[in-house]
Parts: C-alpha cells; structure tokens; sequence
C-alpha cells in the first residue's frame, strides 16, 4: 500500500515544479516562529517547504516521507537556501527516530484514521521535555480543496485524544482562505 501510495506522490511531485508553492504554511509560521529552535522531524516533508523554513528559523530538521521525488525537491530547496537538510526516505508508520527531539511537525500528512491515531500515541515518546508536536491538517468538516476522503481528514478531539499526557496549548479549526483546518499545537510538560 505505501509502495503505491509512494509512486502516485512521486508521480504528482514530479509532475510540477513546486507542487505546494515554497513559502511555508502560514499556522506553521504563526505557531512556530517564535519557539527557540533545536532539533526537529517534518513527519511527510513533502518537497520540504516546512523542513527549509524551519531550517531557516535555525533548526536542525530531519524531513521524512515516503516519496524520494519529493525529498529529492526539499533537498534541492534547502541547497538553494543554503540550509543543511537532512532526510529520510521511509513511510511515516515505520519511521522511529534514534534521539528524542525538540519538535515534530505533522502538516498536511494524509493517512486514515487508525493510522493518524496509532502514529499520534507514539509521538510523545519521541520528544525531550518541552518539546512540541504541531498538527496541521485538513479537517473532518472541511469542503474547500484537500482530500475528498474524511478518512484521511483529521478532527481536533481525535487528534488531542491521540496526543494524551500532552499539554494542548492550541487546538482549534482555523479557516484557511474558506478551507477548514484542524489546528493543535501540544508540548511535553
């Protein structure tokens, strides 16, 4: 399934030049710009947007995702920005990192329900105290653009019930240019 899933996104990645555009998300700047950087795993990197501008911001970033197309595209950004990258071609579901770290970004990483919600309970463990997971997705209720299947939509209350023994600092539905966005930014006390 990821194998497929991997191909179609390369396909797609290859298909345009910057598929998402390269400024970053604007709730990923909003909520992060302000945190002092350290050490940081972009969960379905995509072509690396978010990885670049984090790396930018001064963090040490590891981009993850499945499509080599796009991970060769984010490494390609951060050459041009002059930022170190790193990366790592592997489905999010296999992914483990070998240290804790200061800050997991999930943005726009689409898989269904049981699969959100098994990666989520595992991303605490991934942190050092204080650190942070950022959730960015498309929401159950959004209409506006993004994937036509709920299943792989998020919700606010499943993504912080995923996020348990986290202290939720944000956890809202945002309106992005009239598209519905689950929004939870949630830190390691």
């Amino acid at each position: 399934m990821a194998d497929v899933d991997a191909h179609a996104w390369d396909d797609r990645y290859a298909a345009e030049d910057r598929v998402w555009g390269g400024e970053p998300n604007r709730f990923v700047v909003q909520y992060l710009g302000d945190l002092p950087p350290g050490s940081a795993i972009d969960l379905g990197a995509g072509e690396g947007r978010n990885s670049v501008w984090l790396a930018q911001q001064g963090w040490d970033v590891t981009a993850v995702d499945f499509s080599a197309t796009g991970l060769r595209k984010a490494r390609q950004m951060a050459s041009e920005a002059g930022v170190p990258l790193a990366t790592v071609a592997e489905d999010v579901s296999a992914f483990d990192p070998t240290v804790p770290v200061d800050l997991v970004l999930l943005c726009y990483l689409q898989i269904p329900d049981e699969h959100q919600i098994a990666l989520l309970r595992r991303l605490p463990d991934w942190l050092h105290e204080g650190g942070a997971v950022f959730v960015v997705a498309h929401d159950k209720a959004n209409t506006v653009g993004g994937p036509p299947d709920p299943a792989v939509r998020y919700s606010v209350e499943q993504t912080v019930a995923a996020l348990e023994g986290l202290r939720i600092d944000v956890a809202e539905v945002l309106d992005r240019d009239g598209a519905l966005d689950t929004v939870v930014l949630a830190v390691k006390a």
